[in-house]
């Protein structure tokens, strides 16, 4: 039987001593993880030499026998061991050219999180408490029951001070599997409304950073105002991380709601490939579309299609999906300009809406390479 590896996010509240063994065990994976960038980094400089995940690994074991790192064997072991991995996975990323070299991890930062390995079925939910190595049973606000085996813990530090535990499970994806109602759908993004598609329904852009702008800068200029270090400093730094959370959280709902409706109803979806970096470029844009979150919105449509036995379908960034006539196929290049929001077809008289002719021009046009391939 197949099987699926899925993430699932609980809420956690650790008593005040397993707060502490969970702020301890951050900072250890700090250390290990700036102590052996450094000696990584200083290695090449001196020598030209690479030093590998593995010798790490033994640097690490002779290091917890000095007596001065004797507190690095009061946490988990295994989360020491995930933040070498992390630190690996961070050269490799670099070698590859998909990151800048990797970066020292600061205290400073309130928002961490370590993983560690499930082994000997150390990782459980029993009672509504979650089993995590040293730490012992934490009660958990668990949303979601799941059928699987739980293969690795993220235990997370919010900003605002709140605890969260993502759980890495391997379920059988037969399970998981859903129907689809058997639909062709055509989606045009965009930022006035959030998308259009080819049965010209459109659905808004909930623009969230815009509507809480004025409560985030409000509580910004109460924090700029405080003395350094002070605990109404503290505290106003957490309310400004709440309406952050508040953001992020009101995002993510309406994306997941938004995508699923989109699986469960079609079974082809049809997008464009868009070259959001570049796009982000243009400084007058670029926090619109950053708040409308395209990515994370099209990263969601692929794994859920997948489940829900849809596919979706992409076509080339440079189509003329808007300045195409839906009808005719005559080309308008007249609607190059962002501001003709409505046209009509020189050629065939078609009255067309800028992004519901798109979203009919990009489903015809994936439809046609599905069959070309």
């Amino acid at each position: 039987m197949e099987k699926y590896t899925m993430g699932f996010k609980f809420r956690i509240y650790p008593n005040k001593t397993q707060q502490e063994l969970i702020n301890r065990t951050l900072g250890c994976c700090r250390f290990v993880y700036n102590h052996f960038l450094a000696i990584r980094r200083d290695e090449w400089t001196a020598n030209h030499k690479s030093v590998t995940y593995n010798q790490t690994s033994a640097m690490l074991t002779d290091l917890k026998r000095y007596e001065e790192y004797n507190w690095l064997r009061q946490v988990d072991s295994m989360a020491l061991q995930e933040s070498l991995k992390n630190l690996d996975t961070a050269y490799q990323n670099f070698f590859k050219h998909q990151s800048r070299y990797p970066r020292f991890k600061s205290k400073h930062n309130h928002s961490q999180s370590y993983r560690t390995r499930n082994q000997g079925n150390g990782i459980r939910i029993v009672d509504k408490r979650i089993k995590l190595p040293k730490i012992g049973a934490v009660k958990i606000k668990q949303s979601r029951v799941f059928e699987g085996r739980i293969l690795n813990a993220t235990v997370i530090r919010t900003a605002s001070g709140k605890y969260f535990v993502s759980l890495c499970v391997e379920l059988d994806k037969e399970i998981l599997l859903c129907a689809n109602s058997g639909g062709e759908i055509g989606i045009d993004v965009g930022l006035k409304e959030f998308y259009s598609d080819s049965n010209g329904n459109t659905v808004a852009n909930p623009r969230i950073l815009r509507r809480l702008t004025k409560k985030l800068v409000r509580e910004q200029r109460k924090l700029s105002r405080k003395m350094p270090k002070s605990v109404n400093r503290g505290k106003a730094r957490i309310r400004v991380a709440r309406v952050h959370e508040r953001i992020t959280n009101i995002r993510k709902d309406f994306l997941h709601k938004t995508s699923t409706m989109l699986v469960r109803q079609n079974k082809t979806i049809a997008i464009e490939r868009l070259q959001i970096k570049n796009m982000l470029k243009n400084h007058k844009l670029a926090r619109a579309i950053s708040d409308v979150s395209w990515s994370e919105f099209f990263r969601q449509l692929e794994y859920k299609a997948e489940l829900h036995g849809a596919e979706v379908l992409r076509i080339d960034t440079f189509y003329p999906s808007s300045q195409t006539c839906s009808e005719c196929g005559y080309q308008n290049t007249e609607t190059k300009n962002l501001g003709v929001r409505e046209w009509i077809c020189p050629k065939c008289g078609s009255h067309h809406d800028r992004d519901t002719n798109a979203a009919v021009n990009i489903l015809r046009r994936a439809l046609e390479e599905k069959q070309i391939v």
